[in-house]
């Protein structure tokens, strides 16, 4: 492994003595109008769980990716689609799948804790991680144990050493004044989001799993602290496109004390992201809309409301789910089905097969989250 150029941890620096507010007022403050206006549109959605559920998939598809984990949503939302009992569905996937799957679940338990008043602290970090890496590659890695020996940050196709990050007997001290930061700081919010993020990444206490749990932590940063009214922001997407800059200026901190650098970057990946999201969930939102009045038209019941929510919420789906879970009466569940192919609305992934039920997909909502 060649160690040449590999950037050390920046001992005693964080969090920074001062910050040159004028190198990243520009992209602060464009990132705080470009939040506010996407919060606005999620507060404006009545049914936020139905309509941005497809958000969370997305996070969890892009951030596991960044970490070479390669899985599709189609597969996601199919896996879901069989889940009836996850560890012998889990035997019959590709581990991939499975490990993108408890990334979602791991961010979605975090959230839950927390509106359950437990505070972002070790201890939730530790059992997010602990959650996060229980099954496949993981299980080796000590889920939910911070980390006992040196660990480096790797660029695997040169084989060259980009980062060491802090040393495994200097871990508890920096993660004491990492959380002191957290909870005692009154730095404006993304100031605090990004220091956070990058020192969370910068001391990587984890054997594995550091990357995805940072990128979390600045989802329940900016939920926690009301900069957002409900926790749908992801940011992913547009780390995995910018990757070696992301990778870069975090090295550029340690390497040259340059925290505003790192800021005017985050700052920026935020409003672009923010913009995105706000655009991804408006068209979902207006999907929604038009699948009301469709739905209604074609199903002719009372029932056509719970129709569509159950396949937004599950964009793919079994028969046998769709009749016992949708809330709607067998019968007339299978006979929207019937309707629903001949409108071409949904359309059949897997015919139906001796005793396993047919498989379909709601494709316009697809398209439209697709990553």
């Amino acid at each position: 492994m060649d160690f040449n150029n590999a950037v050390r941890y920046h001992y005693d620096k964080f969090p920074p003595s001062k910050l040159d507010y004028s190198r990243v007022m520009k992209s602060l403050l464009k990132a705080t109008d470009s939040l506010a206006r996407y919060d606005q549109m999620l507060k404006n959605i009545h049914n936020s769980e139905i309509l941005l559920a497809p958000l969370r998939n997305q996070e969890a598809v892009m951030s596991s990716r960044m970490e070479g984990t390669i899985s599709t949503m189609d597969e996601i939302l199919k896996f879901e689609a069989d889940s009836e009992n996850d560890s012998e569905e889990a035997k019959n996937v590709r581990s991939e799948i499975y490990e993108t799957i408890l990334y979602q679940r791991a961010l979605l338990n975090a959230q839950k804790a927390m509106i359950d008043e437990y505070p972002l602290s070790q201890h939730l970090v530790k059992s997010i991680h602990q959650q996060l890496l229980s099954f496949g590659r993981g299980t080796q890695k000590s889920p939910g144990q911070y980390k006992t020996e040196q660990n480096y940050l790797v660029d695997k196709i040169k084989q060259k050493v980009l980062f060491i990050p802090v040393s495994p007997e200097k871990l508890n001290d920096g993660l004491e004044k990492l959380f002191d930061y957290i909870n005692n700081s009154s730095d404006p919010i993304l100031i605090k989001t990004a220091l956070i993020h990058l020192e969370f990444e910068a001391l990587h206490p984890f054997q594995d799993g550091n990357g995805r749990i940072g990128r979390m932590l600045i989802t329940l940063l900016l939920w926690s602290s009301g900069t957002i009214s409900v926790p749908y922001f992801y940011i992913s997407g547009y780390l995995e496109e910018n990757k070696d800059e992301y990778i870069n200026t975090m090295r550029n901190v340690s390497e040259n004390n340059d925290w505003e650098k790192w800021c005017d970057f985050l700052f920026n990946a935020i409003e672009k992201q923010a913009i995105r999201n706000l655009e991804i969930a408006e068209n979902i939102k207006n999907l929604y809309e038009e699948m009301i009045y469709i739905f209604s038209e074609s199903l002719s019941s009372k029932w056509s409301v719970n129709a569509l929510d159950y396949i937004f919420t599950n964009p793919i789906f079994r028969n046998n789910r769709f009749t016992s879970r949708s809330g709607i009466p067998a019968p007339t569940a299978a006979r929207f089905t019937r309707i629903l192919l001949e409108k071409g609305l949904i359309r059949t992934i897997e015919e139906s097969s001796g005793r396993r039920p047919a498989l379909y997909a709601f494709e316009p909502l697809l398209k439209l989250v697709r990553v």
